[in-house]
């Protein structure tokens, strides 16, 4: 392979970026902009000075883009762009990576809500506690395993059913974890770093403020601001009539958007675990089976 040839990755990220743009300005109609076809039109879609027009960029400037050239645009030229090119959600994202650059978090103000197919896999993991947390760690949904280990969700409302409340301030739960003051800070520095993104969101002000009133471990040690980003560990709980048991755990993404995540338990061989899990699942009240 000759020099000519050889492309760095970050030249082939700017050639798919500028390919991206044009496919997407090709695919959309002057109508669909406001703008008059008029006659002879050689070029599919938008032309690139009428993109540019659109987005407040200059013409050249933007040509050099479409052209893979080293230009770096900004994050407000990409949202702009994106805007004058009406790329949908996912398309924004990928111009974003493309572009090396960190979308913008868009806050989201409608409930949080589990769908369908989410739901039937927490019914499907018959011995695996798992349950649903919002982007503030609220409890959202919760399959019959997770009711039968650390409580029926469903009588909890409101702040309640938050796991760093529940975590702190809910005895019953505080006495199911062994090594809870490890397991709490661990808590607590993994929802500051989550939480990073939402500060001076009101509802996470409230909760942590009701936390700072209701706590006094809390009230200690989040001004220490540490920060932790685990995703699965071991966790040792101890049963009111099940007694000692061990689950490995893993939090995972749920890549819609929505900053929701599945919290997955699985039971391992120590203590008898799994044999005491089906038990307490034979034992289940059939009110207390689903969320």
């Amino acid at each position: 392979m000759d020099a000519s040839s050889a492309q760095s990755p970050e030249d082939s990220r700017r050639r798919e970026l500028g390919a991206f743009l044009r496919s997407r300005r090709e695919r959309l109609t002057p109508s669909a902009t406001g703008i008059a076809a008029g006659q002879r039109r050689r070029t599919p879609g938008l032309r690139r000075e009428e993109v540019a027009m659109i987005a407040g960029v200059g013409t050249t400037w933007y040509t050099w883009l479409e052209q893979g050239r080293d230009v770096r645009p900004s994050v407000e030229v990409l949202t702009a762009l994106c805007e004058a090119l009406r790329l949908d959600a996912a398309e924004s994202r990928h111009l974003f990576i493309l572009a090396g650059r960190q979308q913008p978090e868009r806050r989201r103000v409608a409930p949080e809500k589990v769908d369908g197919p989410l739901l039937h896999m927490l019914e499907s993991l018959v011995l695996q506690p798992a349950y649903v947390v919002g982007r503030r760690w609220d409890v959202l949904a919760w399959n019959p395993a997770a009711v039968a280990i650390f409580g029926d969700y469903g009588l909890l409302e409101g702040d309640a059913r938050n796991i760093v409340h529940m975590v702190f301030t809910n005895p019953s739960h505080r006495r199911l974890l062994v090594d809870w003051e490890q397991l709490a800070r661990s808590v607590l520095a993994s929802f500051r770093a989550e939480s990073a993104k939402y500060v001076g969101d009101p509802d996470f002000e409230r909760l942590i403020a009701l936390m700072m009133r209701s706590s006094p471990e809390f009230r200690a040690w989040w001004p220490q601001r540490d920060v932790a980003r685990r995703l699965s560990g071991v966790k040792h709980v101890r049963h009111p009539s099940a007694g000692a048991m061990v689950f490995e755990h893993m939090s995972l993404s749920i890549d819609d958007g929505s900053d929701m995540r599945l919290i997955v338990y699985t039971p391992l061989g120590e203590q008898n675990s799994i044999a005491k899990l089906q038990g307490l699942l034979d034992a289940l009240p059939a009110e207390r089976r689903s969320a």
